[in-house]
């Protein structure tokens, strides 16, 4: 795990690079220094990791693509794509109903699935060309 003033030193060196004005860089720093006195430094320190630890597990359902927004969306589409369809073609037709079904959507789920599905079309490419690293 990274130390607290490993955090604070990194941290620091930050601030430095990315706010130019002297005053707005003591009160980031205070800031920092008050997350560290609070705790919350080394809660946020302790999330990070725990998503490292998920992110390393072999198991697909805990550390791929964020299981949460992927699986949500994948099933968004397959009731989109196949399962509303289908049903609404056997409902209408054997059992002649005429009401509406439930319709989804799908402009967020699509934007984010396929974008999740292209960052990982790029994995698979770096992996391929043996830049990615296990």
């Amino acid at each position: 795990m990274i130390g607290l003033d490993a955090i604070l030193g990194i941290g620091g060196k930050l601030i430095d690079k990315l706010i130019p004005d002297p005053a707005a860089q003591d009160a980031a720093r205070l800031e920092l220094l008050k997350l560290q006195q609070s705790g919350e430094l080394a809660a946020m320190t302790a999330q990070t990791e725990i998503n490292k630890a998920e992110a390393s597990n072999p198991s697909v359902f805990v550390s791929g693509a964020r299981p949460f927004i992927l699986w949500g969306c994948g099933m968004a589409m397959l009731y989109a794509a196949l399962f509303e369809p289908i049903m609404r073609f056997v409902a209408v037709v054997i059992f002649h109903y005429a009401g509406n079904f439930p319709v989804i959507d799908t402009t967020l789920t699509t934007q984010v699935l396929i974008g999740l599905l292209g960052l990982g079309g790029l994995r698979s490419l770096d992996k391929s060309n043996g830049v990615a690293s296990k």
